[in-house]
């Protein structure tokens, strides 16, 4: 079965925007990763500011394979040439790790 890796994290409501922004406009080269199954960024609506960024993945090794890759390269060096790379807009975070033991699908009509 697949595994789920949730990061939480902690953003101040004055960077929830800019959190999203990012994430609207990032370079999607986690949907071509082999053993991706799916992705959701989740906004808090009460009780927490922590956001949620679920992903689903094939097997652990996939999302090692992510991590150590494309995940790696996105997230190092500067921003524009030149450029300073912008402050995250996080202010922490910690990753959940599951295995899925059951899931289930809408029966079809």
């Amino acid at each position: 079965m697949s595994v789920v890796k949730i990061n939480v994290l902690n953003v101040p409501a004055e960077q929830r925007e800019v959190l999203e922004k990012r994430f609207a406009s990032r370079a999607h080269a986690v949907e071509g990763s082999d053993g991706f199954e799916w992705f959701e960024l989740l906004r808090p609506v009460e009780g927490t500011d922590d956001y949620l960024v679920y992903t689903r993945w094939r097997d652990e090794e996939s999302f090692q394979a992510w991590m150590e890759g494309p995940m790696k390269a996105a997230h190092q060096g500067g921003g524009a040439e030149g450029a300073e790379r912008p402050k995250p807009a996080a202010s922490g975070s910690t990753l959940w790790s599951f295995e899925v033991v059951q899931q289930a699908a809408p029966k079809s009509a």
